[in-house]
């Protein structure tokens, strides 16, 4: 029996492509693996807080000299990095925003990149501290094709961004499945969508 965390950024409902997909491929998870439990965030409309200064301030203060304020501060981090230590697999539901991620995600992100807890730092340089046997999938939405071999591939820094920051935890079996061309027309939709579709469908099985 697995843990996967699934976790959602868009602020859309039902309208929301990268949710829609996302839930697809959860649900079809779940019929294929009754056992396995989901752990559900909802980023997009429970955003997690920026970090400030009192964050800071905690993250680099020793746990047994840190005050009461200072704890608190650093609760929520603490909490969202367990989730993650805990979970098994990670499916991310992921809009493009203006070439790359929501903000909504970037806060998270700030929220569990973090040294002494999901990375390290010595002589040799960083260190992943997340096991990296823990597998992701990031299932985005895109209004236009920016997949490597398209005239506008050097425009995405979505893939490689979050490629680099979870392998920078340690997260470096990661899986991307792109739905593109989401404003290119109709015609160009669907094929996305049905293509999206049957690329989930295989990672059922094979994930």
């Amino acid at each position: 029996m697995a843990n996967i965390l699934h976790i959602d950024t868009s602020p859309r409902g039902e309208r929301s492509i990268s949710r829609t997909l996302s839930h697809e491929f959860v649900a079809a998870w779940k019929n294929a693996h009754p056992g396995d439990t989901i752990t559900y965030r909802d980023l997009g409309r429970n955003p997690v807080p920026h970090v400030d200064e009192s964050w800071i301030a905690a993250a680099f203060t020793p746990p047994d000299a840190r005050t009461p304020e200072l704890n608190q501060a650093i609760q929520l981090s603490d909490g969202l990095i367990d989730e993650i230590l805990t979970a098994d697999r990670c499916v991310f539901g992921v809009p493009m925003y203006n070439l790359n991620i929501p903000s909504t995600l970037k806060a998270y992100i700030d929220q569990i990149v973090r040294v002494g807890r999901t990375f390290a730092v010595d002589e040799n340089g960083y260190q992943g501290l997340i096991p990296s046997s823990k597998k992701v999938l990031v299932i985005t939405s895109r209004g236009g094709a920016f997949s490597p071999g398209t005239p506008f591939a050097p425009y995405d820094y979505q893939e490689p961004y979050l490629r680099a920051i979870l392998g920078f935890i340690g997260l470096t079996d990661v899986t991307f499945i792109h739905a593109e061309n989401l404003s290119m027309g109709d015609d160009a939709r669907q094929q996305s969508l049905i293509a999206a579709k049957d690329a989930i469908a295989q990672a059922v099985v094979n994930w």
